[in-house]
């Protein structure tokens, strides 16, 4: 599997994130959008091809030999000249699904061998790209293209680069096969699904029966245009649209969570509940509580004083071995005079909130250090004060 074989071989690894357009496929490498000028001196991009060394699905060693293969015309110098100090000869050789080389090329180094894949193939890539390089100064052989995913349970439609470039694939793994629960895609759930969908979790279940106004384009992520307005889909098919361009497993559901159906939530790895319904909170808290399914709530509390804003802005976690403190930290009853459920649009809180609930989330899944292990934190607006409760650490 391509991803895992990339992953785990330091030079194909340093080849992907140093922007060149890689491909491994059967048995071979291909980098992809390599320039070189042909023989009517006109700049083209082809191919690179060259055979690995496997040893196991996630391994390989050192190049077998000095020749590779190329994809495309005869590369030339930049005055149409054929390139044969590197093309040992053009006969046509059939490879590997419809990748075929046009021209063996041989260019061996003067101890005799390369290192490694990235030594050989940078090379083959410098010197059958210089010439096209001193005609177009912008053509490059690192066009940093979406690296696209061949295995088929991927979460994601294209590979997860930030993740190998920084190397903590290993760490985000710990995510993966999750199915995650968002209840209530207002500014907060909008917020949690933006962080979420960037990480290799199998399914992101959205639970909201609202229609996405406008006045959600300012508290929610992106920037939808007045036709995308006028289209009055639900929050949930909304956000699903967009996210599922980039995560395969984005699940809309055109309902409220309620007493008659809240056994939906039953197999669920994490819920995030980001509604401002106290009841329908408490429905949904009891029954997590029984189903055993660790959940974060979230909540503002903003008040108008004096014409300006204050407030505390709310992160609640509950599991099976912790949920004595509930009661006293979530509230459960309809209050009036909440300011933030008029029209007031604050996008900052709503990210801030976001972002602590995910981070709660990351640590329950060991993503992240969790030294104190809180189970409720806060933070008050106007005096920039960050609290930490409910300790287990």
């Amino acid at each position: 599997m391509q991803h895992q074989l990339i992953n785990h071989s330091p030079d194909l690894k340093r080849l992907r994130d140093e922007g060149y357009d890689l491909e491994v496929k059967g048995g071979y490498v291909c980098i992809h959008h390599i320039p070189y000028v042909n023989a009517e001196m006109q700049v083209k991009y082809g191919k690179l091809i060259c055979a690995l060394s496997i040893t196991s699905p996630t391994s390989i060693s050192k190049p077998a030999d000095h020749t590779a293969y190329f994809m495309g015309e005869m590369p030339c110098h930049k005055d149409g000249v054929p390139y044969t100090s590197i093309v040992n000869n053009s006969q046509v050789t059939p490879l590997v699904d419809g990748y075929i080389g046009n021209h063996y090329l041989s260019s061996k180094p003067a101890c005799g061998y390369y290192d490694d894949f990235y030594d050989k193939l940078t090379r083959y890539a410098s010197l059958i790209s210089a010439p096209a390089k001193s005609i177009d100064g912008t053509a490059t052989e690192t066009p940093f293209n979406p690296f696209r995913d061949d295995i088929e349970d991927s979460s994601f439609n294209y590979f997860d680069t930030n993740a190998s470039r920084a190397n903590i694939v290993q760490v985000n793994a710990k995510l993966s096969g999750q199915k995650i629960v968002i209840i209530g895609l207002g500014g907060t759930g909008s917020y949690i699904l933006d962080q979420v969908a960037k990480t290799p979790v199998a399914e992101i279940h959205l639970y909201d029966a609202d229609v996405f106004s406008q006045h959600n384009a300012f508290r929610s992520p992106g920037a939808p245009s007045i036709e995308e307005l006028d289209l009055k889909k639900s929050k949930a098919e909304y956000f699903a649209d967009i996210y599922s361009k980039m995560h395969k497993g984005v699940i809309p559901h055109v309902e409220y969570i309620t007493v008659e159906n809240v056994q939906l939530l039953k197999d669920a790895s994490y819920v995030f509940i980001c509604i401002d319904n106290n009841s329908a909170r408490k429905c949904i808290i009891d029954e997590l509580l029984k189903l055993k399914v660790s959940f974060i709530d979230v909540g503002l509390g903003v008040t108008l004083v004096d014409d300006q804003l204050i407030g505390i802005v709310r992160t609640t976690t509950g599991t099976d071995l912790k949920n004595d403190h509930l009661t006293k930290r979530i509230p459960i009853e309809e209050t009036e005079g909440n300011e933030y459920r008029t029209n007031i649009q604050i996008a900052d809180l709503n990210t801030l909130n976001a972002i602590m609930a995910v981070i709660k989330w990351k640590k329950l899944s060991a993503f992240y250090q969790d030294l104190v292990e809180e189970h409720q934190t806060t933070y008050s607006i106007n005096v920039a004060q960050l609290l930490n409760g409910d300790t287990t650490a």
